[in-house]
């Protein structure tokens, strides 16, 4: 029984031993091999936001490889760069970066991973080639080694290459507005903007349309926003004049525009400017002061009252004609008068024919009246009405005697008559 259980025993080591022991892949030498290169356009114009998308390579190749048996299995390659940083810097470039530098993890060989950058080109960026300097920093396995069985010892170093990223700017109409006039600018009316505008880019525009363009929700909406101007050479200097509206829910106050150049290049290609941003003033709501200079009216009489108008607001109004509502006690049959052509503090007097009831009370009544008027673009325009005091006033004593004056005669010459045909009946007799 001894015997055989020493050959079992026996048996199971034999069949241990023969089993085949398993290999591990270990590579000797051998680095991380890195590079860099703009992905998609590398050409930008000065102004220009930019995102540049840079494709970080690793193309490292390992030197020698091989099978040991009964190591440790190595967790890294040395042709792998671990926690790679990528951080891009203007150098002399007239480029203003504005990424930091980004952690990309690990980058495996062969691979490549695409790193996004934002810059902003400077507004007075001349025409060129620029580099931009790429600091791309790595660790990577130097070496391992294993002293017994159950030990791995890595050994790593730190390291960091600099690559030049070539970028390319190209001439550009750049446009400065260097007067912005307001002609007649009034809440809820319209009006013209007059723009003097210089080319200060490194590009000479063919073909060119300065457009005004509204900005965002502002209160100045361009009706004409294309003024064609031909050539718009470098330095150049034009005048564009625009039509334009201003919402009624405006106020007095500077609003903004954006203006634009749209042309040919050099190339023969129709781009457009960066814009540029204006303020324009814009005046308050077009008004009118109201003073009665004859306003009062008799019980029962017809009579003409006069009124005083004058323009309050920041514009001049055309062909301006005013209005009075005659509502009980009053009636009018001539309710409209011109006023003519106002300019801001100027006014015009206006004459109403009203008559007031016979039974109407003594008192002071306010009647609305409003003007109509057109703007400078001719369009047709209504102030917010507004309160004219008209007092009714009592019929003189004398009034009540003159009014039955008329039947006081018809009864005189009745009885006039019929005296006469008694006297004359009587001689008869």
């Amino acid at each position: 029984m001894t015997y055989r259980k020493f050959l079992i025993v026996s048996l199971v080591l034999l069949l241990t031993c023969s089993l085949p022991v398993m290999a591990v892949t270990t590579y000797l030498g051998g680095s991380p091999k890195l590079s860099a290169a703009i992905s998609g356009t590398n050409e930008f114009t000065p102004g220009q936001d930019a995102e540049i998308t840079v494709l970080v390579l690793n193309s490292g190749v390992n030197d020698n490889k091989y099978l040991w048996d009964g190591t440790i299995p190595r967790e890294d390659n040395p042709t792998t760069a671990k926690m790679v940083s990528v951080g891009l810097a203007a150098g002399t470039a007239p480029v203003v970066v504005k990424s930091d530098a980004q952690n990309i993890g690990d980058l495996t060989s062969p691979n490549k991973i695409p790193v996004k950058m934002l810059v902003k080109i400077t507004q007075d960026a001349a025409e060129g080639e620029y580099q931009l300097p790429l600091t791309i920093g790595y660790t990577y396995l130097v070496s391992s080694s294993q002293p017994d069985d159950g030990t791995l010892q890595s050994n790593y170093l730190r390291a960091s290459e600099t690559f030049p990223i070539t970028i390319r700017i190209k001439p550009q109409v750049r446009i400065d507005v260097i007067e912005a006039t307001a002609d007649n600018l009034s809440v809820g009316t319209g009006g013209f903007v007059t723009l003097k505008i210089k080319n200060t880019g490194f590009e000479d525009g063919k073909k060119a349309t300065v457009k005004l363009i509204r900005n965002g929700d502002s209160a100045i909406i361009p009706s004409e926003s294309s003024v064609f101007i031909g050539d718009f050479p470098q330095n150049g200097v034009v005048t564009c004049r625009y039509k334009v509206g201003i919402s009624s829910d405006a106020e007095k106050q500077i609003y903004p525009v954006d203006v634009a150049v749209t042309y040919e290049n050099r190339e023969g290609d129709v781009v457009t400017s960066e814009t540029d941003t204006i303020g324009i003033p814009v005046g308050g709501k077009v008004t009118f002061a109201v003073v009665p200079e004859s306003a009062s009216v008799v019980q029962g009489a017809d009579q003409v009252i006069t009124i005083r108008y004058q323009n309050t607001g920041d514009i001049p109004v055309y062909s301006a004609q005013a209005r009075l509502s005659a509502v009980s006690p009053f009636t009018s049959t001539d309710n409209v008068a011109y006023l003519g052509d106002l300019k801001p503090g100027e006014g015009a007097t206006a004459s109403y024919a009203v008559s007031a009831a016979d039974d109407a009370e003594i008192q002071s009544y306010n009647l609305d009246t409003e003007v109509r008027y057109r703007d400078s673009l001719k369009n047709s325009q209504i102030t917010d009405t507004i309160k004219v005091p008209v007092q009714v006033v009592a019929k003189p004593a004398s009034a009540g005697i003159m009014q039955q004056l008329p039947a006081l005669l018809v009864i005189a010459l009745i009885a006039a008559g019929a005296g006469y045909y008694l006297l004359v009946m009587r001689k008869k007799k």
